[in-house]
């Protein structure tokens, strides 16, 4: 059975480069401890180049029918007639309920004929949740790799919930209910134990068709203290890029060989000649002196990749250059191998109201939101951002060749699941991770990223 998403159709406008954009970003920026929140203010300024804490894990078997069916009755009686809901809750529940996929009208549509086998890590919230969502009402088996079982249980009740309220009828809500594949698991990125853990308890199921590598953290920019992974590691380096770069090399034999994917959630502020990547300190790797000297030492300890003193705007954005490198990287190695499988990266957008915004000033969050969303309009929507890992999961014009990195102007998000393919499109990655391929270091991070986890 093939399911076709839909959605309204609306003008083209394109943002327009604005004082007030690069005002507000430098101001929220560097006085809030928001660089991060600038991500999606690039193309702004210039046009376009054309999630979540940590992770710990054991794998729970898949639902079983009777499982789906006592999820079903336990869900079913919220399910709620859609007009109704809409007259009780106005505009704003209209909004929560809009994004449905079945009945969404006029738009990107995917073969759903097979249904697939996808991990999902930072699956509890953002873009993560959303894309979850999304996948599991297609069919497709969803697993839900979080940093405790408890959020990943609570993911998926989350789901049911989502899917039970948004139906038209209980009928309806009890058949949808009881087709959802749901596995939830826990997996701290955080400790490469608990990555391991997660890895063996996988082994002995179906391949899988897409592993979606989408955690993130981002600490406060104000912070000064270097806090750890249970290996010793930068948290945010450590997160981010080793604990994903450790579960793919665990996972990659799992991949479905013929056509099978990697999707590698990054960020344009990996680039410092985007507007959000220019704030405060740039992303630069360096040499990776301190990678050097953390395996040279033995210790594995690393404050920053370049060697430098610690600074927790700059360890996010090196984080997010980390995640170029290792995807570019990665789809040389598969293709020199001779694989199929593709790996690509890609950037949701300016998307304050999610987990990976926990950790920051609240107030200036909330402010930043309002200002990018509702002011600029170049903001996007938590579900914009999980259409766009929906998109590069299922998309079969995604990465033909793979090692691309896709992105879309601040604001395409008022284009809906149509600018997918059209406004969300392949970019350029930043100077330093073109020139890494060149001249040798994308290699070479490649090699101390190996040493640093034990491969």
């Amino acid at each position: 059975m093939t399911m076709t998403m839909a959605i309204r159709r609306r003008p083209p406008s394109r943002p327009r480069p604005s004082t007030l954009t690069i005002l507000l970003a430098s101001l929220l920026g560097s006085r809030s401890g928001l660089f991060p929140a600038v991500d999606a203010l690039a193309g702004l300024a210039v046009p376009p180049r054309t999630r979540r804490a940590t992770l710990t894990i054991t794998a729970l078997p898949a639902s079983s029918r009777s499982e789906a069916e006592d999820a079903a009755d336990a869900f079913v009686g919220a399910a709620v007639d859609r007009r109704s809901a809409l007259g009780r809750g106005g505009a704003a529940l209209a909004a929560a309920l809009a994004w449905d996929p079945r009945i969404a009208a006029g738009a990107v549509s995917y073969d759903d004929s097979a249904k697939k086998r996808i991990l999902i890590t930072g699956s509890n919230s953002g873009i993560g949740l959303d894309a979850a969502q999304r996948l599991a009402v297609r069919g497709h088996e969803i697993v839900l790799a979080c940093r405790t079982l408890a959020k990943a249980e609570a993911a998926a009740d989350k789901i049911r919930t989502n899917v039970a309220n948004d139906s038209e009828d209980a009928v309806g809500a009890n058949e949808l209910l009881k087709s959802l594949r749901l596995v939830p698991a826990e997996c701290n990125l955080a400790d490469l134990s608990s990555v391991k853990r997660f890895a063996d308890g996988l082994r002995a199921g179906p391949s899988f068709d897409a592993v979606c590598l989408n955690a993130g953290l981002a600490r406060n920019t104000a912070a000064e203290d270097v806090a750890r992974t249970a290996q010793g590691f930068e948290l945010t380096v450590g997160t981010n890029h080793l604990g994903h770069f450790y579960l793919n090399h665990l996972l990659l034999p799992l991949v479905e060989k013929e056509r099978g994917r990697i999707v590698v959630t990054a960020s344009s502020v990996h680039d410092p000649d985007s507007p959000g990547g220019g704030q405060g300190v740039p992303a630069t790797l360096g040499t990776l002196e301190g990678l050097e000297r953390a395996v040279a030492d033995g210790t594995g300890r690393f404050d920053m990749v370049d060697g430098g003193a610690f600074n927790a705007d700059k360890a996010y954005k090196d984080s997010k250059m980390c995640n170029v490198f290792f995807t570019r990287e990665l789809q040389r190695r598969l293709a020199s191998s001779g694989s199929k499988v593709v790996a690509n990266s890609f950037t949701p957008g300016l998307i304050v109201g999610t987990g990976l915004f926990r950790d920051q000033n609240p107030v200036f969050t909330k402010l930043f939101d309002v200002a990018a969303t509702n002011l600029l309009k170049v903001g996007e929507s938590t579900h914009y951002g999980g259409g766009a890992l929906e998109y590069m999961t299922l998309s079969e014009g995604v990465g033909e060749g793979g090692g691309r990195y896709y992105y879309s102007a601040p604001g395409s998000g008022k284009y809906g699941d149509d600018a997918y393919g059209k406004q969300f499109d392949t970019s350029e990655v930043s100077r330093e991770a073109r020139e890494a391929d060149e001249n040798g270091l994308s290699s070479r991070f490649w090699e101390l990223s190996e040493k640093l986890v034990g491969i």
